[in-house]
């Protein structure tokens, strides 16, 4: 009795198991092919509204940036300098550090020596603070980076170590522009005293590594937000940084 069971249990255990029909191969390699149909147009899908979400917030973050220059105006009856300098005229702090307060970033600006260069170590903890207000969604550099500059010249709202009033703006507050994003290869540590100039602006173009497809987002004075086509010609944009340079100015 105990031989007999024993064989047959070795004769099931070597019973070959049996494959797929034909017809259900087929099925499932159809089933299959639908599913990488289906994933490949959900994806961009997905990708375009992440995209457009990010996009929306670093509009966000620049309409935040608007307000506190405008407030900050409020308060001092001028925009803050691009910079504040030393004794020796050496740059100290960022326009982006002395709008902190307006910001809901008060706490954080308690906390620096303004009398020190913004990378002194007694303001180490600040400047390696991340202000996400100050990041756009979209930028994959240092979170301590930003691509929110103000285009510095002799002529603009922002100016070195020099307030400008709202009354200075003779060419329009809409059509005058404050900040703006640059690409990612010109992103500075946030509370760094540097900006772009007029080159910097001009040179932007649909070949950069721009962060938003097709162009960026600035701030205008007026408090505003536009979207600026990477093929600006360089006319336009220096009219647009230009205070007092009565340009005509259409549309852009």
């Amino acid at each position: 009795m105990f031989a007999k069971s024993r064989t047959t249990f070795v004769a099931t255990a070597s019973k070959p198991l049996q494959g797929l029909t034909l017809g259900e191969l087929v099925t499932a390699t159809a089933i299959v092919s639908v599913i990488a149909v289906l994933v490949a147009l959900f994806l961009p899908s997905v990708t375009r509204s992440r995209e457009v979400s990010r996009r929306s917030q670093c509009r966000n973050n620049l309409k935040q940036i608007g307000l506190a220059l405008h407030n900050y105006h409020d308060k001092y009856q001028a925009f803050p300098p691009a910079y504040t300098v030393d004794a020796e005229g050496k740059p100290l702090h960022s326009w982006r550090t002395l709008i902190l307060p307006y910001m809901d970033q008060k706490e954080l600006y308690d906390k620096i020596d303004l009398t020190k260069p913004w990378d002194d170590p007694v303001n180490a903890e600040v400047f390696k603070a991340i202000v996400e207000v100050y990041r756009c969604p979209s930028e994959l550099g240092p979170p301590t980076h930003t691509t929110y500059l103000a285009v510095v010249t002799s002529n603009s709202c922002l100016r070195p170590s020099e307030s400008a009033r709202m009354s200075d703006i003779k060419d329009g507050m809409s059509n005058t522009l404050i900040v703006t994003e640059v690409d990612s290869e010109h992103a500075v540590p946030w509370m760094a005293p540097m900006d772009a100039d007029e080159s910097l602006f001009l040179a932007i173009s649909p070949t950069s590594k721009l962060i938003h497809t097709g162009g960026m987002q600035a701030t205008i004075a007026d408090g505003t937000v536009r979207f600026l086509n990477a093929s600006l010609s360089a006319e336009i944009r220096r009219a647009l940084i230009s205070i007092d340079g009565n340009e005509s100015l259409t549309d852009y």
